[in-house]
């Protein structure tokens, strides 16, 4: 067995390990930290532009993702799904949805680097987490790019990463599959494992959040607090909250 292969069958695991614990220990230790720290207050005009196209963008971009890397070939093929009608079905949407992703988040930095008080706020976290993730959907979109011109004949990803990565979930790495792929794979690949290394320590922490409870929870009424002195006075009874 290869280097590459020992590194590709060992470290996707020591990643999950990191992102898990990670996660957890963050939970644990520091509920008030899990937000992204809104700092619309400071900043409203490139926000409302940057926020949908980097959040919708990257949603696109994962479900892209996932299709690509859990559905098997096999599968697209039995419903009538040609390998060309699948790779450009797959291209034109990842690269749209690439360019929204990287326009957001450029327009992102942009805003945090020439706002005072949004500036002011970045750590060093911040920094890290900003430049392993545009080098991620950078690599990314480079290598959908490098497919797109070299036609889908050429180093078809579903033949070798998609296998890797889905026999890493079944506990039966395939190492020997990554290393047969395309160079732009690797980085791309090795440049993921690291963001997702560090996902749980930085303000990204926060996509784990499932907001479901903000459908059900009461409405916020605002009012004087002379208002609400007089409603007791009369004896009223006050509105219900909530749906």
């Amino acid at each position: 067995m290869s280097a590459g292969e020992i590194f590709w069958d060992v470290i996707p695991y020591v990643t999950l390990a990191i992102l898990v614990v990670g996660v957890w220990w963050r939970y644990r230790y520091d509920k008030f930290g899990w937000t992204t720290r809104s700092s619309q207050l400071y900043e409203n005009r490139l926000l409302r532009i940057a926020s949908p196209l980097f959040h919708f963008g990257i949603l696109v971009v994962i479900l892209g993702h996932v299709i690509g890397l859990v559905i098997p070939e096999s599968w697209t093929e039995a419903i009538g799904v040609s390998e060309h009608m699948y790779h450009w079905g797959a291209t034109v949407p990842g690269i749209i949805a690439g360019v929204a992703t990287l326009v957001g988040v450029g327009l992102l930095i942009y805003r945090r680097r020439t706002t005072g008080p949004v500036f002011t706020a970045t750590t060093v976290n911040d920094k890290l987490m900003y430049v392993v993730l545009v080098a991620a959907l950078a690599a990314g979109l480079a290598t959908t790019v490098i497919g797109a011109a070299a036609g889908n004949s050429a180093a078809n990803y579903r033949e070798t990463v998609s296998p890797w990565f889905r026999s890493i979930w079944i506990l039966q790495p395939r190492g020997d599959l990554m290393v047969q792929a395309p160079l732009q794979f690797h980085i791309h690949v090795v440049i993921a494992l690291v963001l997702f290394s560090i996902w749980p320590f930085t303000r990204l922490v926060h996509a784990f959040s499932a907001p479901i409870a903000y459908l059900f929870r009461p409405y916020i009424v605002y009012r004087s607090r002379d208002a609400a002195g007089r409603q007791e006075l009369v004896g009223s009874q006050p509105h219900r909250r909530g749906w």
